[in-house]
């Protein structure tokens, strides 16, 4: 194996494509984490990029050694800070306890109103984009090869087809959903809806309540997603342009899956898999974590993180948490940036930033309590580390699911956390060898492939580049009506024609009768 890939990344380099300018239009926090990954990859590989970005931009620095920046001010102080997410917890723990009838309601309610937020201040910004005449002069002059975007709000998408570009997603989520479904079969009735927490195998009220919410979310994206952006198009585009048309014209979608992590479902050609492309082996840490690492000798340590998003948790969880620590004969590095907790044990290391992926890879490492983010899950797959999910908001109910249902991951309920359960999960999690068993296997699978994730999304991205784009891959499926992809109308049509025959019929035969019965009275 280690030959095989050798050649094939030989053979990658051979047929690679001289340096390619890419326009990068990418999503802020957790997100610009994994957008960097593969930048600093094509650039080693001689591609110019680049970014796109806010002034008000959290995670995307305005000078680096490997892209070029174009920063735009917004049209006014707005974006996402660390408060909104800290409500949004708050809301979803409120949300959880609920009953399930009013927990959908309240869900979707929210969903709803959050997305038309996000998408306005998308809004925002593209307009100031696309109404800057020196910028628009700036972005044609540059002559790129292709827009590479995150497609979760579609200022890439969008960007794209103003400049006439070809375009490459980094995607999982786009608009109200899942990414997947827009582009590739999703048959509702085994493939679960986001936030359904529903595995692959459902029984009938399940898959009754999963085609609601595929419903649902439909229904959100056409009422509150697409009227933001119809007057932008109407100014920018002729008659006739919609968003969803732009959407699906996507050269290649980079899914950040792979199948040791979510359940198996239909492609089509240019869906391609790099889920974990971000992984990579264990570097040395610091020397004064690396002391404390094998202070905790044959115990071993605990990893918390709770990603890029939440700065911190609600003080009575934090109390509950760290009293959890403090009865654990393993030492803990906990990634932490709020209060400290009072009841903080002498075994827990409280940091406001950590090496995750190093941590991960460390042999003293034990556990990993995460919140389900997908960056933290694919690190914990790479390096074999069973998980205690917390998940607190957005996808991260999914994720665990998966994870749990892999049997690789327990997963404690944060809204009604207590001491003694997340104890009690965390020492299962430690001492069963179930878990740590299940994750080696899974990590053995999704290291098992010809080419890495990373060198299968960088083939793709140089393969746009190399061909100015990849239309021969494209389904018309998702370019149909939903009545034509579902053959409704053609169902419509042989009914119809069934009935109208069937009437015909009827009337001949009434028509035959009427007729003999007439012959039978004339011979009488």
């Amino acid at each position: 194996m280690p030959g095989l890939r050798l050649a094939l990344i030989v053979i990658l380099m051979a047929h690679g494509c001289d340096g390619g300018n890419v326009l990068v239009v990418p999503i802020d926090g957790s997100h610009w984490i994994n957008m960097e990954v593969i930048l600093r990859e094509l650039h080693s590989r001689g591609h110019h990029l680049a970014v796109l970005r806010s002034l008000n931009s959290w995670y995307i620095p305005e000078n680096s050694s490997f892209y070029t920046t174009i920063t735009v001010t917004p049209p006014e102080d707005q974006g996402f800070n660390p408060g909104l997410f800290a409500f949004l917890v708050q809301r979803s723990f409120e949300i959880n306890k609920m009953t399930p009838v009013w927990h959908f309601i309240e869900q979707q309610k929210d969903r709803a109103h959050m997305l038309q937020v996000f998408h306005s201040i998308t809004l925002n910004f593209l307009s100031k984009v696309l109404e800057d005449s020196d910028l628009v002069g700036r972005l044609k002059r540059s002559h790129f090869d292709l827009v590479l975007t995150d497609p979760v709000f579609p200022t890439g998408v969008i960007l794209a087809q103003y400049l006439r570009l070809p375009m490459v997603y980094s995607v999982r989520w786009i608009n109200a959903g899942e990414a997947h479904r827009e582009q590739a079969p999703s048959p509702p009735s085994y493939v679960p809806l986001h936030n359904s927490l529903f595995s692959d195998k459902m029984n009938f009220v399940q898959r009754t309540k999963n085609l609601l919410r595929y419903v649902v979310s439909i229904l959100i994206e056409e009422a509150f997603i697409m009227p933001v952006y119809s007057e932008l198009l109407q100014r920018h585009f002729p008659p006739g342009a919609d968003l969803r048309s732009m959407q699906h014209s996507a050269d290649i979608w980079m899914m950040r899956v792979d199948f040791v992590f979510e359940f198996p479902r239909p492609s089509v050609p240019n869906v391609v898999y790099i889920g974990g492309f971000q992984c990579r082996e264990a570097k040395p840490l610091p020397a004064e974590l690396e002391a404390f690492m094998q202070s905790s000798g044959e115990h071993g340590v605990v990893v918390m993180s709770l990603g890029s998003l939440i700065a911190d948790l609600p003080k009575e969880m934090t109390e509950v948490i760290s009293a959890a620590f403090s009865k654990l004969p393993q030492k803990v590095v906990w990634r932490y940036l709020g209060q400290r907790p009072s009841n903080l044990a002498n075994n827990t290391l409280l940091l406001d930033w950590l090496p995750q992926n190093d941590l991960l890879g460390h042999p003293k490492t034990r556990a990993f309590v995460a919140h389900g983010g997908t960056n933290g899950l694919y690190e914990a797959i790479y390096h074999g580390v069973p998980v205690l999910g917390l998940p607190l908001l957005f996808d991260q109910f999914d994720n665990l699911i998966r994870m749990k249902g892999r049997g690789a991951a327990r997963v404690v309920e944060a809204s009604s956390l207590n001491a003694e359960d997340f104890l009690e999960a965390l020492r299962d999690v430690l001492e069963n060898p179930f878990y740590r068993n299940n994750m080696q296997r899974l990590s053995r699978l999704h290291r098992d492939k010809p080419l890495s994730p990373l060198d299968t999304a960088i083939f793709w991205i140089e393969f746009v580049i190399r061909h100015k784009g990849a239309a021969h891959l494209r389904s018309v499926g998702s370019s149909l009506p939903w009545y034509s992809y579902h053959s409704i109308d053609v169902v419509v049509f042989l009914l119809a024609l069934s009935v109208a025959s069937l009437w015909v019929l009827v009337c001949v035969c009434r028509l035959l009768c009427r007729c003999t019965c007439r012959t039978k009275r004339k011979v009488e």
